[in-house]
């Protein structure tokens, strides 16, 4: 699935258009997995090959194991996050199992981040954290490219300062 704006078919004109993550986003949450856990496997191997003798080290292949089906799961995840700009107010989707929908109204916006650490900028992805007056309706989205999380701050900044917000 690539990012963009998604209308399903059959929509009607006034329903969102939902825009996906990119792929950068989910290549760093899996390699970050198979390093970790890659690693883990080959400590739990070392170490049952020294304490427990050879036989055991066939435990080592259960964080391998689990990285197969973490990668799955990073792929179901990544594909779950979705955001939309309407009129009055910003939707954000997500959740594989738990489906979550946050719908944070552009007027009672207070602070609007873009961020990225040093691993998100190697990546070329940026963070936007949107601050409310009510903590539960704080909302991020993760993982975008920097020109789009700029671009979605400077727009929803602009929205809520329209709107009488806090900004």
């Amino acid at each position: 699935m690539e990012t963009g704006s998604v209308r399903a078919e059959g929509s009607a004109p006034g329903e969102p258009v939902w825009t996906g993550l990119p792929p950068g986003l989910l290549r760093m949450r899996r390699l970050l997995l198979v390093v970790w856990l890659g690693l883990l496997a080959i400590v739990v191997g070392l170490l049952l090959v020294l304490f427990a003798g050879p036989g055991w080290a066939a435990f080592a292949l259960l964080p391998l194991a689990l990285a197969g089906w973490g990668w799955r799961m990073l792929g179901r995840n990544w594909r779950s996050w979705r955001y939309a700009e309407r009129a009055d107010d910003l939707l954000i989707s997500r959740g594989v199992l738990w489906r979550e929908e946050t719908v944070v109204p552009y007027g009672r916006m207070q602070l609007v981040e873009v961020t990225s650490g040093p691993l998100e900028r190697h990546f070329g992805l940026a963070s936007v954290q949107l601050h409310t007056a009510a903590a539960a309706t704080d909302a991020c989205i993760p993982g975008l490219d920097p020109a789009e999380a700029e671009r979605l701050r400077d727009r929803l900044t602009e929205l809520g300062e329209a709107r009488s917000a806090g900004l």
